[in-house]
C-alpha cells in the first residue's frame, strides 16, 4: 500500500504512541522523516532514533521521551503544510508556538531544521509541522 503523505503518517504514529505511553514507535524511513526525527531529538522531544534495515527502505525506530514522573512532553503535534496546500514561510515570518516553548519544523535548503536553527541559519522554507 502506497502512502500519499508519509510525514502525516509519521506524525500520527508519534501522536498515538505518545498518548498510549509507548516507549518507541516504528515508522517507514525516508530522508524527510529522519530529518524530522533528528530535529525532535535536537530539541529534546525524543530520546533518539535509529534505522533498522528491512531489505527495502528501512524502518525508523523513534524512542519517545517522557518527564520525570511520566508526563508527556509532546502535547500536540500538528501537520501544517499538506499535499493539497503547501505552506511556505520566510525566516522573519516563522511562527513561535506557545510563545517560544514549542517548536516548528521547517524544510529548508540546508535540510530539515527546527525554527530556532532556521533563525540561526537565516533561512526559511516549507513549514512541515508544529510541536507543542
Amino acid at each position: 500500500m502506497a502512502l500519499s503523505d508519509p510525514i502525516a503518517d509519521m506524525l500520527t504514529r508519534i501522536r498515538n504512541a505518545s498518548r498510549n505511553g509507548a516507549k518507541s514507535v516504528d515508522i517507514r524511513n525516508s530522508k524527510v522523516c529522519s530529518g524530522i526525527a533528528r530535529a525532535l531529538q535536537d530539541e529534546g522531544y525524543v530520546e533518539g532514533f535509529n534505522v533498522i534495515d528491512d531489505g527495502r527502505q528501512g524502518i525508523l525506530r523513534v524512542d519517545l521521551r517522557y518527564g520525570p514522573s511520566g508526563e508527556k512532553l509532546i502535547h500536540s503535534i500538528r501537520r501544517e503544510s499538506k499535499p493539497g496546500r503547501r505552506v511556505y514561510t520566510g525566516v522573519k515570518d516563522l511562527p513561535r508556538p506557545l510563545a517560544g516553548l514549542g517548536i516548528c519544523i521547517v524544510s529548508t535548503p540546508k535540510g530539515v531544521l527546527s525554527d530556532r536553527q532556521a533563525r540561526q541559519e537565516n533561512v526559511g522554507g516549507e513549514l512541515l509541522c508544529t510541536v507543542e
